[in-house]
């Protein structure tokens, strides 16, 4: 079976993406197929797949699944680029329209200038606290944007342990689900520098819902204003944190790198 594909990325965050309204694509085999596509040398490459359908209470549903093959339910780069895909299939009408996503429905806009606005819904920050790991004590503020997340504040992200922090949290008992962990640095009002850990996929150049999630912790740390725009700057290029009536929204690119077809093999 020949799978017709989309590679997207937003912020150098990059996925996979199967068209499953325009030719079907059996779900049940999203975990290897994620694991087979998303590898950089002998697949397509990419940090998971994400794959298009039909919606039962929006016009279109998005299923993701990380590198690794674990199911994911959120992702704010992922939701804009399948978007901005059903934008260019024709699949809805208009700019505006709404998302199912595992972790609920998400409203969507796709912008003149080529970029896209994806609301967040209700993002939360809990107070932060200490653990050891590793043999080190660090300060971590735990989050959720539909998915977890745990944000620690450091001087220089340049120099931050993101591989093996990142790593040993996965396996902490705080955290038994895993979790996408930020390495956040203040850079004067209304504008951050981040690095995120990805459960499931290692590190990322860009990760939107941990953007949202640094943004809150960050005014709660006192590091930008209680409100407006938050410019988050990413290895993969800056997200725009914004307050909506219904939450947090991030705005930022949605790129389309090339596509083709693959075997789903057995």
């Amino acid at each position: 079976m020949r799978v017709p594909f989309t590679k997207m990325e937003g912020a150098g965050n990059d996925y996979v993406f199967v068209d499953g309204i325009r030719g079907p694509f059996p779900l049940d085999r999203g975990e290897r197929a994620a694991r087979a596509f998303s590898d950089r040398h002998f697949g397509i490459g990419g940090d998971g797949l994400i794959v298009l359908t039909k919606g039962d209470t929006a016009p279109v549903r998005m299923h993701m699944w990380n590198a690794d093959g674990s199911r994911g339910a959120m992702c704010g780069n992922g939701l804009r680029c399948l978007a901005r895909l059903a934008g260019g299939n024709g699949h809805v009408t208009g700019p505006r329209f709404s998302v199912e996503t595992d972790a609920g429905v998400r409203p969507v806009e796709l912008l003149a200038c080529g970029d896209v606005r994806t609301g967040l819904g209700v993002v939360t920050v809990a107070a932060p606290r200490r653990i050891t790991i590793d043999g080190r004590t660090i300060e971590l503020w735990p989050g959720d944007a539909g998915n977890p997340h745990a944000v620690t504040f450091v001087a220089d992200t340049e120099r931050a342990d993101v591989g093996g922090l990142g790593a040993a949290l996965q396996e902490h008992p705080d955290f038994p689900d895993g979790v996408n962990v930020e390495f956040v640095q203040g850079l004067g009002p209304g504008r951050l520098r981040q690095r995120t850990y990805e459960r499931g996929s290692g590190e990322t150049l860009a990760c939107g819902t941990g953007a949202a999630v640094a943004a809150l912790a960050a005014r709660a740390a006192g590091l930008v204003g209680p409100v407006g725009e938050v410019l988050v700057e990413l290895r993969g290029g800056t997200l725009r944190v914004q307050d909506g009536a219904g939450g947090l929204a991030i705005v930022g690119p949605a790129r389309t790198v090339f596509t083709g077809e693959i075997e789903l093999v057995e």
